[in-house]
Protein backbone atom coordinates (compact mmCIF):
# COMPACT_ATOMS: atom_id res chain seq x y z
CA UNK A 1 0.00 0.00 0.00
CA UNK A 2 0.88 3.45 -0.99
CA UNK A 3 -0.07 6.44 0.63
CA UNK A 4 0.18 10.00 -0.39
CA UNK A 5 -0.45 12.91 1.93
CA UNK A 6 -2.69 15.37 0.17
CA UNK A 7 -4.50 17.53 2.96
CA UNK A 8 -6.54 19.65 0.10
CA UNK A 9 -8.43 16.97 -1.38
CA UNK A 10 -12.07 17.56 -2.71
CA UNK A 11 -12.81 15.67 -5.62
CA UNK A 12 -12.67 12.56 -7.03
CA UNK A 13 -10.09 13.43 -9.55
CA UNK A 14 -7.11 14.74 -8.01
CA UNK A 15 -3.80 15.92 -9.25
CA UNK A 16 -0.57 15.49 -7.00
CA UNK A 17 1.88 17.91 -6.89
CA UNK A 18 5.12 17.56 -8.37
CA UNK A 19 7.17 16.13 -6.22
CA UNK A 20 4.74 13.65 -4.69
CA UNK A 21 3.98 12.59 -8.86
CA UNK A 22 7.74 12.04 -9.05
CA UNK A 23 7.85 9.87 -6.28
CA UNK A 24 4.72 7.61 -7.30
CA UNK A 25 6.18 7.19 -10.91
CA UNK A 26 9.85 7.67 -11.13
CA UNK A 27 10.70 6.35 -7.73
CA UNK A 28 7.82 3.72 -6.78
CA UNK A 29 7.45 2.91 -10.50
CA UNK A 30 3.97 2.82 -10.57
CA UNK A 31 1.79 3.34 -13.84
CA UNK A 32 -1.35 4.02 -15.23
CA UNK A 33 -4.09 1.89 -13.60
CA UNK A 34 -1.86 1.39 -10.55
CA UNK A 35 -3.53 1.76 -7.32
CA UNK A 36 -2.00 4.31 -4.70
CA UNK A 37 -3.81 5.79 -1.63
CA UNK A 38 -4.28 8.97 0.12
CA UNK A 39 -5.14 10.31 2.99
CA UNK A 40 -6.43 14.29 4.01
CA UNK A 41 -5.09 14.04 7.42
CA UNK A 42 -8.28 14.05 8.79
CA UNK A 43 -8.78 10.48 9.61
CA UNK A 44 -9.93 9.65 5.30
CA UNK A 45 -8.30 7.30 3.02
CA UNK A 46 -8.97 7.59 -0.57
CA UNK A 47 -8.22 4.20 -2.57
CA UNK A 48 -7.53 5.93 -6.20
CA UNK A 49 -6.23 4.69 -9.79
CA UNK A 50 -3.82 6.29 -11.89
CA UNK A 51 -5.33 7.77 -14.93
CA UNK A 52 -2.53 9.56 -16.24
CA UNK A 53 1.10 8.66 -15.00
CA UNK A 54 3.06 11.87 -15.61
CA UNK A 55 6.08 12.07 -13.37
CA UNK A 56 5.28 15.73 -13.34
CA UNK A 57 1.66 15.48 -12.95
CA UNK A 58 0.29 12.10 -11.97
CA UNK A 59 -3.71 12.31 -12.21
CA UNK A 60 -5.74 9.93 -9.92
CA UNK A 61 -9.17 8.76 -9.78
CA UNK A 62 -10.86 8.35 -6.46
CA UNK A 63 -12.72 4.79 -6.47
CA UNK A 64 -13.43 4.35 -2.87
CA UNK A 65 -13.92 6.49 0.16
CA UNK A 66 -12.64 4.99 3.97
CA UNK A 67 -13.71 7.51 6.60
CA UNK A 68 -12.31 7.33 10.85
CA UNK A 69 -9.56 5.42 10.21
CA UNK A 70 -8.00 4.48 13.18
CA UNK A 71 -10.12 7.08 15.01
CA UNK A 72 -9.51 6.82 18.82
CA UNK A 73 -11.39 7.68 21.53
CA UNK A 74 -9.71 9.93 23.48
CA UNK A 75 -7.34 12.87 22.63
CA UNK A 76 -3.74 12.65 23.69
CA UNK A 77 -1.85 15.89 23.61
CA UNK A 78 2.15 15.94 24.53
CA UNK A 79 3.57 19.51 25.74
CA UNK A 80 7.30 18.93 25.48
CA UNK A 81 10.21 21.06 25.71
CA UNK A 82 12.74 21.13 22.30
CA UNK A 83 15.62 19.81 22.62
CA UNK A 84 18.85 21.57 22.55
CA UNK A 85 19.82 18.44 19.58
CA UNK A 86 16.46 19.40 16.65
CA UNK A 87 17.22 16.06 15.62
CA UNK A 88 16.23 14.52 19.03
CA UNK A 89 13.00 16.48 19.07
CA UNK A 90 11.86 15.05 14.96
CA UNK A 91 12.85 11.86 16.28
CA UNK A 92 10.01 11.93 18.88
CA UNK A 93 7.42 13.62 16.35
CA UNK A 94 8.30 10.68 14.24
CA UNK A 95 7.68 7.89 16.76
CA UNK A 96 4.87 9.30 18.49
CA UNK A 97 3.25 9.87 14.64
CA UNK A 98 3.67 6.23 13.79
CA UNK A 99 2.39 5.36 17.82
CA UNK A 100 -0.55 7.95 17.45
CA UNK A 101 -0.72 11.06 19.29
CA UNK A 102 -3.83 14.13 18.67
CA UNK A 103 -1.49 17.33 19.36
CA UNK A 104 2.07 18.63 19.99
CA UNK A 105 3.01 21.84 21.67
CA UNK A 106 6.58 23.16 21.95
CA UNK A 107 7.14 24.73 25.16
CA UNK A 108 9.92 26.88 26.46
CA UNK A 109 10.73 26.30 30.27
CA UNK A 110 12.95 27.97 32.69
CA UNK A 111 15.70 25.52 32.10
CA UNK A 112 15.22 25.57 28.11
CA UNK A 113 18.09 25.64 25.79
CA UNK A 114 16.82 25.53 22.61
CA UNK A 115 14.07 28.85 22.06
CA UNK A 116 13.51 28.37 18.49
CA UNK A 117 11.78 25.89 15.95
CA UNK A 118 10.99 25.74 12.33
CA UNK A 119 7.48 24.44 12.33
CA UNK A 120 7.82 23.60 8.91
CA UNK A 121 10.58 21.37 8.72
CA UNK A 122 8.61 19.64 11.87
CA UNK A 123 5.39 19.31 9.99
CA UNK A 124 7.57 17.61 6.97
CA UNK A 125 8.92 15.42 9.65
CA UNK A 126 5.26 14.38 10.69
CA UNK A 127 3.65 14.19 7.52
CA UNK A 128 6.94 11.69 6.57
CA UNK A 129 6.14 9.62 9.47
CA UNK A 130 2.20 9.70 8.25
CA UNK A 131 3.24 7.97 5.08
CA UNK A 132 5.38 5.83 6.49
CA UNK A 133 3.08 4.15 9.21
CA UNK A 134 -0.07 4.62 6.84
CA UNK A 135 -2.04 6.86 9.27
CA UNK A 136 -5.02 8.91 8.52
CA UNK A 137 -4.80 11.31 11.06
CA UNK A 138 -2.46 14.44 11.16
CA UNK A 139 -0.96 15.32 14.63
CA UNK A 140 -1.79 18.89 15.04
CA UNK A 141 1.83 20.70 15.63
CA UNK A 142 1.00 23.96 17.76
CA UNK A 143 3.24 27.46 17.77
CA UNK A 144 5.88 27.22 20.60
CA UNK A 145 4.55 29.22 23.38
CA UNK A 146 5.94 29.57 26.73
CA UNK A 147 5.39 27.44 30.06
CA UNK A 148 3.47 29.95 32.19
CA UNK A 149 1.00 30.86 29.10
CA UNK A 150 0.56 27.32 28.54
CA UNK A 151 -0.28 26.12 31.60
CA UNK A 152 -2.82 28.87 31.71
CA UNK A 153 -5.16 27.40 28.72
CA UNK A 154 -7.73 25.14 28.97
CA UNK A 155 -7.80 21.71 28.19
CA UNK A 156 -10.16 19.01 28.04
CA UNK A 157 -9.64 15.92 30.74
CA UNK A 158 -6.76 15.25 32.46
CA UNK A 159 -3.62 16.98 32.72
CA UNK A 160 -0.10 15.82 34.12
CA UNK A 161 3.32 17.42 34.51
CA UNK A 162 6.04 14.62 34.59
CA UNK A 163 8.56 15.39 37.13
CA UNK A 164 11.83 13.54 38.47
CA UNK A 165 11.06 14.28 42.01
CA UNK A 166 11.26 11.72 45.31
CA UNK A 167 8.34 13.63 46.14
CA UNK A 168 5.96 12.55 43.35
CA UNK A 169 5.52 8.59 42.65
CA UNK A 170 2.48 8.05 41.15
CA UNK A 171 1.91 6.93 37.82
CA UNK A 172 -0.12 7.55 34.58
CA UNK A 173 -1.16 3.83 35.10
CA UNK A 174 -2.53 4.78 38.46
CA UNK A 175 -4.30 8.44 37.68
CA UNK A 176 -4.46 8.22 34.35
CA UNK A 177 -8.39 7.38 32.97
CA UNK A 178 -8.35 5.41 29.61
CA UNK A 179 -10.93 6.43 27.22
CA UNK A 180 -10.04 10.34 28.39
CA UNK A 181 -8.77 13.09 27.31
CA UNK A 182 -5.41 14.30 28.66
CA UNK A 183 -2.49 16.62 28.46
CA UNK A 184 0.96 15.96 29.71
CA UNK A 185 3.76 18.23 30.38
CA UNK A 186 7.50 17.12 29.45
CA UNK A 187 10.75 19.43 30.48
CA UNK A 188 13.98 20.28 29.07
CA UNK A 189 16.98 18.65 29.20
CA UNK A 190 16.99 20.32 32.84
CA UNK A 191 14.07 18.84 33.80
CA UNK A 192 11.42 21.71 34.92
CA UNK A 193 12.18 24.16 37.50
CA UNK A 194 10.48 23.53 41.39
CA UNK A 195 9.16 27.16 40.67
CA UNK A 196 7.17 25.52 37.59
CA UNK A 197 6.26 22.34 38.96
CA UNK A 198 4.64 24.34 41.55
CA UNK A 199 2.63 26.37 39.04
CA UNK A 200 1.68 23.99 37.37
CA UNK A 201 -0.18 22.18 40.13
CA UNK A 202 -1.63 25.16 41.00
CA UNK A 203 -3.28 25.31 37.72
CA UNK A 204 -4.35 21.91 37.77
CA UNK A 205 -1.88 19.43 36.48
CA UNK A 206 -0.98 16.42 38.71
CA UNK A 207 2.83 15.83 38.92
CA UNK A 208 3.76 11.50 38.02
CA UNK A 209 6.32 9.94 37.32
CA UNK A 210 7.73 8.13 34.08
CA UNK A 211 9.83 5.13 35.74
CA UNK A 212 12.96 5.42 37.94
CA UNK A 213 15.09 5.30 35.33
CA UNK A 214 16.45 9.01 34.39
CA UNK A 215 15.23 9.60 30.99
CA UNK A 216 16.06 11.83 27.65
CA UNK A 217 13.40 14.60 27.08
CA UNK A 218 12.28 13.13 23.91
CA UNK A 219 12.76 9.36 25.18
CA UNK A 220 10.43 11.06 28.16
CA UNK A 221 7.81 12.12 25.90
CA UNK A 222 7.57 9.13 23.76
CA UNK A 223 7.37 7.12 26.88
CA UNK A 224 4.65 9.34 27.86
CA UNK A 225 2.95 8.80 24.57
CA UNK A 226 3.20 4.87 24.38
CA UNK A 227 1.81 4.81 28.20
CA UNK A 228 -1.39 6.27 27.11
CA UNK A 229 -1.67 4.00 23.82
CA UNK A 230 -1.23 0.87 26.16
CA UNK A 231 -3.64 2.40 28.83
CA UNK A 232 -6.07 2.69 26.24
CA UNK A 233 -5.89 -0.70 24.46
Amino acid sequence: MYLFYTPEISSHIYTLEEQESKHCIRVLRLKKGDTVHLTDGKGNIFESRIIQDNPKKCIVEVTDVRKEVGKRDYHLHIAVAPTKNIDRFEWFLEKATEIGIGEITPVICDHSERKIVKKERLNKVIVAAIKQSLKAYHPKLNDTVKFKDFIKEEFNGQKFIAYISEKYNDTLKELYTPDSDVTILVGPEGDFSEREVEQAIEMGFNPISLGKSRLRTETAALVACHSVEILNS
